[in-house]
């Protein structure tokens, strides 16, 4: 005879939940590195325009031109702020994705804990079916024995 789990099913389920809140935490993060990744293209493009706006104010450029590099400048400035609170909702979004995976976590292990405590009790109940027809065997013999 063999053990068969009444709610493995629920196991099962309570596994596939929990990965996929794995698969939603991974792509949180996903989405979080690649904020961060444009951020750092924005400050590194930020960086380099205020370099050659530098150099355009030490070379006698006109006035429009400056401008026009300050205007962008200055949009640069507002993606970046942008950015920034992308990213703030992505690192929240990323703590929500690990709360609910935490959450599943603990759910399975809740489960699996009952199949592991039905799957004790029914190896000690096959157990002492065993030894109760060892015993009647052991009893038949010493009877017929006796005879």
């Amino acid at each position: 005879m063999r053990f068969h789990y009444t709610f493995q099913k629920v196991v099962d389920l309570k596994g596939n939940e929990k990965t996929q809140a794995e698969w939603m935490l991974s792509s949180a993060l996903g989405e979080l590195q690649a904020q961060e990744k444009s951020l750092d293209e924005l400050i590194t493009q930020r960086s380099a325009l205020m370099s050659s706006l530098q150099s355009a104010a030490e070379q006698r450029t006109p006035l429009a031109k400056l401008r026009e590099m300050q205007d962008y400048v200055d949009y640069l400035d507002k993606c970046i702020a942008r950015k920034h609170s992308d990213i703030s909702r992505a690192h929240i979004e990323v703590q929500s994705k690990q709360d609910h995976l935490s959450t599943k976590v603990l759910d399975e292990k809740v489960w699996l804990k009952a199949k592991d405590k039905a799957q004790t009790a029914f190896l000690q109940n096959m157990s002492l079916r065993e030894q109760n027809e060892l015993d009647e065997m052991a009893t038949v013999r010493f009877a017929m024995k006796s005879l």
